[in-house]
């Protein structure tokens, strides 16, 4: 038997903020609801991205889309101490939107850095996710994840260097090399190496090109301090029905990592997106939204 994420007559649409004790401290989270259908908790990734990226309106004709507007990003509130943007921290902030909500459970997505923090709640907290979606992310970042993903940059910097020289400074904006210590720089950095998200972001650029300066980076999540993220041993004890979603071209958190995780989770499903990097919703929105379709539906049943 499923168990039900229908959202109650007091989730509406539009941004809510709620006041979230930490560290002593009361530090406004703000979360942003769109959508019809059951609900779906949504954590955007990172750390330090505007969540808005992550809008993905395909999914609002099926569900509540709860988009959570992280802690040190946007509108939401600042931590004291820089160094406190940890994965304890989104996940005691997830935690708090999901009590409000007032729902017995929810669905959980999170892509990329919000996959770590989607992975980690629902290790810690079982008992309030109905289901999982783990979008581009990776069940680790230690051993040669960080690796891999720079020589990865480097792969997509010498295939485009002749037509694009600009991707010369692409290795060092992933780094963080020289990285800005303000709003204002960081978000040059993430618009800069944007296209190496995407599969083909040059030959579709005038679809992408107005999305990519919308993006927003906030440099203070950037000093959060805490050990490497690493849950492969704790992932067969995850219970959740779970999705393990990514782009076959992903540099970043390809599909090495997502069949680490869907081999690792008992009875997870695996959808690979052809032809898309680390940003599927955006770049191939149908063939995302008919793989999170088809797992809502069978965890769900035909009515969600």
């Amino acid at each position: 038997m499923s168990r039900s994420t229908t959202p109650k007559p007091g989730i509406a649409r539009g941004t809510h903020t709620i006041p979230v004790t930490h560290d002593g401290a009361t530090v406004e989270q703000r979360y942003h609801v769109a959508g019809t259908g059951p609900v779906c908790v949504v954590h955007p990734g990172g750390p330090g991205i505007g969540w808005d990226y992550l809008r993905m309106p395909a999914l609002e004709e099926h569900l509540t889309m709860v988009y959570v507007e992280p802690v040190g990003t946007g509108s939401s509130g600042r931590l004291a101490d820089p160094r406190g943007y940890d994965l304890a921290t989104y996940t005691h902030f997830l935690h708090a939107v999901v009590e409000h909500l007032d729902l017995p459970y929810v669905m959980v997505l999170g892509h990329s850095h919000g996959g770590f923090v989607a992975q980690r709640y629902a290790l810690d907290h079982p008992d309030r996710v109905a289901s999982l979606i783990l979008y581009d992310t990776s069940p680790v970042t230690g051993g040669d994840f960080w690796p891999t993903a720079v020589a990865g940059m480097e792969r997509f910097a010498r295939r485009h260097a002749v037509d694009h020289p600009e991707v010369a400074r692409y290795v060092a904006g992933l780094t963080g090399r020289s990285a800005p210590s303000d709003d204002e720089g960081a978000t040059q950095v993430l618009r800069l190496i944007t296209p190496a998200y995407f599969h083909d972001y040059w030959g579709r650029e005038d679809e992408f090109a107005a999305g990519r300066q919308a993006l927003h980076m906030y440099a203070a999540p950037a000093w959060g301090e805490g050990p490497a993220f690493d849950v492969r041993a704790e992932l067969p004890g995850l219970a959740a029905p779970t999705l393990v979603l990514v782009g076959d071209d992903d540099f970043i958190c390809g599909p090495r990592w997502a069949r680490m995780i869907h081999e690792a989770v008992p009875g997870s499903r695996l959808a690979v997106l052809d032809r898309t990097g680390h940003l599927g919703h955006i770049e191939s929105p149908v063939q995302h939204a008919a793989a999170v379709r088809g797992f809502v539906t069978a965890v769900t049943g035909p009515a969600a």
